[in-house]
C-alpha cells in the first residue's frame, strides 16, 4: 500500500532559493552575530501547526526525547498536547515545564523497558503514569506503587524504520513485551495488585500505512486480549517527515483513520469508548529546527571540494549515526548573490574521519550542491528540530551549542552556550 500524501500542501522544492537569509521572520546573519554559532533555531509557528494537523486524535502525547528543551516543552503544554518520558531527567523537565504529575489522562507517562533507580524514584515519588516494556518492571512497580494502574508497551513481532537503529519492533529489538508474553504480563499484573489500563505498540520511524495497518489491527488485539480493564490504546509515533525533495508529506488525516477505524471495532468488542492516543516527537519538531553554522575552512582533496564548518557531530549526530539526509542552504555573509553552484563535501571540526554532514548510512561520503562559498559564510542545515541538540555531546570538549526559540517574529534565547568553564564544571583532580 503506497502512502497517501495531502493534496493541499505538496512537500516544498527547497533546493530553490539556496541562498535565502532568512527563517521564520529572522534575519539569520543577525541570528550569528548576536548568539554566535553553531546554534539551533526553532520556529514555534510550525510546532503549532504540526500539532493541529493531530488534533483527530483523543490524546496528542509528546516524545520529548526529541526535543526536550523546557520552551518546546512549554509550547507544546499551552497546544494542549501532553508528555512522554524516558527518563527520571525527562520526567524532571517535564514538571519544570508545567505540566502536571497527575490527572486524567495522564499528563506525563514514564515509556521505558526497565526502571533505573533514579527513574523509579521519581515515578513513585510524584505519583508519574507507566508505560511497561519489561515483565520485570511490572513487579518493580508494584512493590512501589501497590494498588497502581499501568498500561503495557507491546512488541508485536515486527518493526519498521528509516533506519536500522530505529526499527523498534521484531525479536531484534530490545522495545516492549514480546507480543506471546502479553498474557502472562496481564496475569503477572493483576497477581501484583494492579490494573492493566491500556496498550501501547511503536513499530519505529518512518511507518508506511501497510506497516500501519498491521500495527493497528495488532493494538486493537492485544487490547481484546487484555479485556474490559482497557480504557486507552496508544499508535505510538514515528510518523514521517519530508527530509529530501519529493519526499512525500504524511496525511495525518489518512493515519488517523487507519486507527481510528480499528479502534471503532474494538470500542464494538468492548462495549466501551476507548481514547485513542498518538504519540509524535519528530513529527512535530523536526522541520520547526535548524541548524545555524559559520564556514571556517574551504579547501580541496583530489576530486572532493570540502565546506568545513564550525558545528561537528558533536552538535548534530544524525548522520554519522545513520546516514540521515539533512538539506541545506548557503547564507552569505556578505548577501551577494548570485553564485555557482558547487559539489561539495560538508564537514565539521572534530578529530574523526566521521565528521561528515553529508554521508550515507555505512560511512559512505557524498556530495551536496550547495552555492560557492567563502569563509566567514554561513550554512544553514534545515530539518534539524528533531534527535539532534538532545543527542549533541561535549566530544573534543566542545561546548553544545546555543538555542533560539522563534516566536513572531522575534528570537528569544531559550538555552544559553556552554562556557569553557561547563566543560569542567563538577570534575575534581583528586589532592595528594
Amino acid at each position: 500500500m503506497s502512502r497517501p500524501t495531502r493534496d493541499r500542501q505538496p512537500v516544498p522544492d527547497r533546493s530553490g532559493d539556496l541562498l535565502r537569509r532568512e527563517v521564520a521572520g529572522v534575519d539569520l546573519l543577525e541570528i550569528a552575530r548576536d548568539f554566535g554559532t553553531p546554534t539551533y533555531l526553532y520556529d514555534a509557528a510550525t510546532i503549532r501547526e504540526r500539532i493541529s494537523r493531530l488534533r483527530d486524535f483523543d490524546v496528542i502525547r509528546y516524545a520529548q526525547k526529541a526535543n526536550s528543551n523546557l520552551a518546546v516543552l512549554d509550547l507544546v503544554r499551552r497546544e494542549g498536547a501532553l508528555v512522554d518520558a524516558v527518563s527520571a531527567g525527562e520526567i524532571h523537565r517535564a514538571l519544570a515545564a508545567g505540566f502536571p504529575a497527575t490527572g486524567s489522562p495522564a499528563p506525563i507517562v514514564y515509556t521505558a523497558d526497565i526502571f533505573d533507580r533514579p527513574a523509579l524514584e521519581a515515578v513513585a515519588a510524584h505519583g508519574i503514569a507507566v508505560n511497561c516494556g519489561s515483565p520485570d518492571m511490572i513487579d518493580q512497580y508494584a512493590d512501589r506503587v501497590p494498588g497502581g494502574e499501568i498500561t503495557l508497551r507491546i512488541n508485536p513481532g515486527f518493526g519498521h524504520g528509516h533506519s536500522r537503529k530505529t526499527n523498534t519492533g521484531g525479536e531484534h529489538s530490545k522495545h516492549g513485551i514480546w507480543h506471546e508474553e502479553l498474557e502472562s504480563a496481564v496475569a503477572r499484573a493483576r497477581g501484583r495488585g494492579l490494573s492493566v489500563s491500556g496498550v501501547h505498540t511503536h513499530i519505529g520511524s518512518g511507518a508506511d500505512f501497510e506497516h500501519l495497518s498491521r500495527v493497528a489491527d495488532s493494538l486493537m488485539e492485544f487490547a481484546r486480549r487484555v479485556g474490559p480493564s482497557v480504557a486507552s490504546v496508544s499508535a505510538g509515533g514515528g510518523l514521517p517527515v519530508p527530509y529530501r525533495r519529493g519526499d512525500p508529506e504524511i496525511d495525518p488525516r489518512a493515519y488517523f483513520e487507519v486507527f481510528d477505524r480499528a479502534r471503532r471495532a474494538l470500542e464494538r468488542d468492548l462495549g466501551r469508548p476507548v481514547s485513542l492516543e498518538i504519540e509524535p516527537g519528530r513529527y512535530l519538531v523536526a522541520e520547526a529546527g535548524f541548524l545555524l553554522t559559520e564556514v571556517r575552512a574551504v579547501k580541496r582533496m583530489g576530486s572532493n571540494l570540502f565546506y568545513l564548518v564550525d558545528a561537528g557531530f558533536n552538535d548534530l549526530a544524525r548522520p554519522v549515526l545513520y546516514g540521515a539526509y539533512h538539506p541545506m542552504r548557503l547564507v552569505p555573509a556578505t548577501g551577494e548573490a548570485p553564485r555557482e553552484l558547487r559539489e561539495v563535501v560538508v564537514g565539521g571540526p572534530l578529530c574523526e574521519s566521521g565528521d561528515i554532514f553529508t554521508q550515507e548510512e555505512g560511512g559512505f561520503v557524498r556530495r551536496e550542491r550547495l552555492p560557492e562559498a567563502r569563509v566567514g559564510d554561513f550554512l544553514l542545515i534545515e530539518v534539524a528540530g528533531a534527535y539532534a541538540f538532545t543527542m549533541s555531546s561535549n566530544y573534543n570538549s566542545r561546548p553544545r551549542a546555543a538555542e533560539i526559540l522563534v516566536r513572531e517574529g522575534k528570537a528569544h534565547l531559550v538555552r544559553a552556550r556552554e562556557s569553557l568553564d561547563d566543560l569542567i564544571r563538577g570534575e575534581v583532580i583528586p589532592a595528594d
